[in-house]
């Protein structure tokens, strides 16, 4: 039997966590069967991808571009026992969502419910909101269980009504981080099937280095070098650290590298030149990620300035922060329950209030000037991955809530 995995963009350089744990599936011997609602739009893929042996195939992204492979979908489906109880139930959400978004979803689940193989005994999906709903349409098309991973803007931008119906609606579901896990259950009927799985990081890929040297030699004055790794959208908090950027002494010689594309890129470029920092700078666009592990062993802070949005959206525990620490590099974040659960804060790096620039160009110039303060919170950090944090170790409650439907 298989699992039909429902993903909301794939190959994307920036859920290499999903990768990874289908990568970590298939070596477990499970068969998936992928589907993505869209295409990628990213330069390039992560080696990761390349050793996934599952293909994916695209429902469709919009139902204008192919009408034809819908209506021979709903014609088949339609014929499906389970096909009232799915249209009354996408019906009774498009009442209270009455949006082309909720169309295009149940569209995507007629494509899906009548192209999936027969094998397929479970359908799992990535994400909370669309590729869930699409999971859940389709699931109850067939007549199939469904699951959920959910993650963080799936967690907290969606309406209450929604999360609570979908996890009585499913055989179970995971998120990764205690916080997520909290907020979800306080939704849960008693009954309800609720794991939180840590995404861990795979230590094949990211293996230790190995203490690093700090110090760049009496007679070399020192360029800070700081990394961040982040698509730029508000919820990543990059304009505030260009502001604390911007308060630096100008004393203190440093240089940003940021990597990730973003629909606030732009921005970020145009408030840069502003401020007149431009020059120490170097945006590097989406990068394949072994590309960015030569930039981690490269530099000597890792700034994430996390915050929580006007709309609620925010982050869970970003991977990067993993994968910095892997590589030994000292950590600034912001004090946002997901990542605190990783970073505690003066032991495993720094962590902050978000939307504060005074702070973080404190941080900044502490840390420039401290090499042990450095060397310490960056060993903590790599010790507490491989303890609590390791990919295998995260992968076994999910392992075991899937192989009962494999063996089926």
């Amino acid at each position: 039997m298989s699992v039909a995995v429902v993903l909301k963009g794939y190959p994307r350089l920036s859920e290499t966590f999903i990768a990874q744990e289908i990568r970590s599936l298939e070596r477990a011997g499970f068969t998936l069967e992928l589907f993505s609602l869209r295409h990628p739009t990213d330069p390039a893929t992560h080696p990761v991808h390349a050793q996934i042996k599952a293909r994916a195939n695209y429902l469709p992204e919009y139902l204008w571009h192919n009408p034809w492979r819908i209506l021979k979908a709903w014609r088949s489906v339609r014929q499906l026992a389970g096909y009232k109880a799915a249209k009354a139930v996408w019906l009774k959400d498009l009442r209270r969502d009455l949006t082309l978004s909720r169309v295009r979803r149940f569209g995507q689940a007629l494509v899906l419910a009548h192209e999936m193989p027969g094998t397929v005994s479970l359908i799992y999906a990535h994400f909370l909101h669309t590729p869930a709903s699409v999971a859940r349409y389709a699931a109850a098309l067939r007549k199939l269980p469904w699951s959920f991973s959910a993650h963080a803007k799936d967690i907290w931008t969606i309406p209450q009504w929604e999360k609570r119906e979908k996890l009585a609606d499913c055989a179970w579901g995971v998120t990764c981080t205690e916080m997520g896990f909290s907020h979800l259950s306080a939704l849960c009927h008693d009954g309800v099937s609720l794991t939180r799985v840590y995404h861990g990081l795979d230590e094949t890929r990211f293996p230790d280095p190995g203490p690093r040297s700090m110090d760049p030699g009496e007679d070399s004055p020192q360029e800070i070098k700081i990394l961040s790794v982040g698509r730029a959208v508000d919820k990543k908090g990059f304009d505030v650290l260009l502001e604390a950027l911007a308060q630096l002494p100008a004393t203190l010689r440093w240089h940003w590298q940021h990597v990730g594309g973003g629909d606030r890129l732009q921005m970020l470029k145009t408030k840069a030149k502003r401020l007149q920092i431009d020059s120490r700078i170097s945006w590097m666009g989406p990068l394949p990620q072994n590309v960015i592990l030569e930039l981690y062993q490269k530099n000597e802070l890792f700034i994430l300035p996390s915050r929580v949005t006007a709309g609620g959206d925010r982050d869970g525990l970003p991977n990067v922060l993993m994968e910095a620490a892997s590589q030994r590099l000292c950590i600034i974040a912001t004090n946002l329950p997901g990542i605190s659960e990783f970073i505690e804060s003066g032991k495993d790096g720094i962590l902050l209030s978000p939307n504060d620039p005074q702070s973080l160009a404190d941080a900044i110039v502490r840390l420039s000037g401290d090499v042990e303060e450095r060397r310490r919170y960056a060993n903590s950090a790599v010790q507490k991955l491989k303890s609590e944090f390791g990919h295998a170790k995260a992968m076994q409650p999910l392992l075991a809530l899937l192989q009962p439907h494999a063996e089926q």
